[in-house]
């Protein structure tokens, strides 16, 4: 996961350390929108994710797309910035899980979908 948190604070122009909480704050949102068993794969197997979610106080998915914009704007990230985090994280999750899973993920929060 430290390889995807690199390529996140590149792509962004931030640090690992706002990576890691931005792609906690994203997975935490896709599971309180959704129940689809993609979700909790893309979760589940995707390197890092769980230990991203247990050490990020607040990251809880409430609030719906406006409560995951505020986060992800608190700490620091602008629209641009929050799309390469998104971008980054769906790319190296297909390189995970594979396509299916990921595009079934995302496409069961149809807030997200639009993002990314």
């Amino acid at each position: 996961m430290q390889d995807l948190y690199a390529r996140i604070a590149g792509a962004a122009d931030t640090s690992e350390d706002v990576a890691r909480q931005s792609v906690a704050h994203i997975l935490a949102f896709m599971q309180a929108e959704s129940d689809d068993p993609a979700v909790g794969r893309m979760v589940a197997e995707t390197p890092g994710a769980s230990e991203a979610l247990a050490a990020t106080d607040g990251a809880d998915g409430s609030g719906g797309i406006m409560g995951l914009g505020a986060r992800l704007m608190a700490l620091g990230l602008d629209m641009g910035q929050i799309r390469a985090v998104a971008e980054e994280l769906v790319s190296f999750s297909k390189a995970q899980l594979g396509e299916e899973t990921v595009d079934d993920a995302i496409a069961s929060v149809p807030a997200l979908a639009q993002f990314v």
